[in-house]
């Protein structure tokens, strides 16, 4: 039985102000709201692109300050995601453990916190960064709030495709912190952020599409069959991987970044042409297989960035 079927669906709980809430559980709250498991992606972008920027290994504090600012930022961006979407999380098995429909936190709570963590942030970065690398962290935030959350996500199947520019940000905020500058290589690494979000979010809609369909949200996979999911997946896959192979002709990477490159997005498209393949061959459930795609999504970026850092100590 999940926390869904328990109560009358939609319905989000609420704690009374006297209710008992124990202060671990709402200290595990306030974190999960955070949504700490997607900062980690967010971090393994940042990282790295500093290593870049600085062709070599960046000054400790900067990249500790800079991991930190960034996850106040995301975590209030988070936050605030958790309150607006408080409706819908609700109706989803996946997010209706979630703490603003539980009612460990009160939704009042949940807002202050986000907000708190947004100027808080932003002043963070701008204080002991730069004020540009506060700019996009701030800018990040409010795309990922206003223009994905609050316009996007239940107007359109695109939803996933712009709103992802907001978890493309960090990258820039990376090649910020060092330089306090843009570069060809920062925009590039986003540019493959941008095309990667969409095949990496749309199999996991593909496995809980019933989810978002119950909830109004027009995920790709709920307006669209397996086939047309799976072609545009291999249709941003073959994009993203062109424009990663880009750093390298123009100068910013050597054979290292290269190599790793080629073969990780080589078993990419494997992976892509293989569920295009079970998609036309009429494959459902278990039998589709979409979250081989999921789970190698998350490496592929993980050991792409890996490169990113390692390859200017071999140049």
């Amino acid at each position: 039985m999940t926390a869904v079927e328990s109560r009358p669906a939609g319905v989000v709980l609420t704690p009374s102000p006297g209710g008992h809430r124990p202060f671990g559980a709402r200290v595990k709250a306030y974190v999960a709201l955070t949504k700490p498991r997607i900062i980690e992606l967010l971090l393994i972008t940042t990282v790295p692109v500093m290593f870049l920027a600085e062709q070599g290994v960046p000054d400790l504090w900067l990249v500790l300050a800079t991991c930190f600012g960034g996850y106040l930022s995301a975590g209030g961006a988070n936050a605030l995601n958790m309150y607006i979407d408080r409706d819908i999380d609700a109706l989803m098995d996946r997010t209706s453990q979630r703490p603003l429909v539980t009612g460990v936190l009160t939704p009042r709570e949940g807002l202050v916190f986000g907000l708190t963590l947004a100027v808080v942030s932003t002043l963070w970065f701008g204080l002991l960064v730069n004020w540009l690398s506060a700019a996009l962290s701030l800018g990040a935030l409010l795309f990922y709030v206003v223009v994905y959350t609050m316009i996007l996500k239940r107007r359109t199947a695109q939803n996933i495709v712009w709103g992802g520019i907001a978890g493309c940000l960090p990258v820039l905020i990376g090649w910020s912190a060092v330089t306090d500058s843009m570069s060809w290589a920062a925009i590039i690494l986003f540019l493959v952020i941008f095309f990667w979000t969409p095949p990496h979010y749309w199999p996991l809609s593909m496995k809980v599409k019933d989810d978002y369909a119950r909830a109004g949200v027009p995920m790709l996979p709920v307006l669209a069959s397996n086939k047309v999911v799976a072609k545009q997946i291999v249709a941003y896959s073959w994009v993203m991987v062109a424009v990663s192979l880009l750093l390298t002709p123009l100068g910013y990477t050597g054979w290292f970044y290269l190599t790793v490159a080629l073969v990780t997005g080589g078993w990419w498209l494997w992976e892509a042409h293989g569920l295009l393949n079970r998609a036309n061959a009429g494959a459902t459930g278990a039998k589709l297989k979409e979250m081989r795609l999921f789970h190698w999504s998350i490496t592929y970026v993980s050991l792409l960035f890996v490169a990113v850092a390692v390859d200017p100590f071999l140049r």
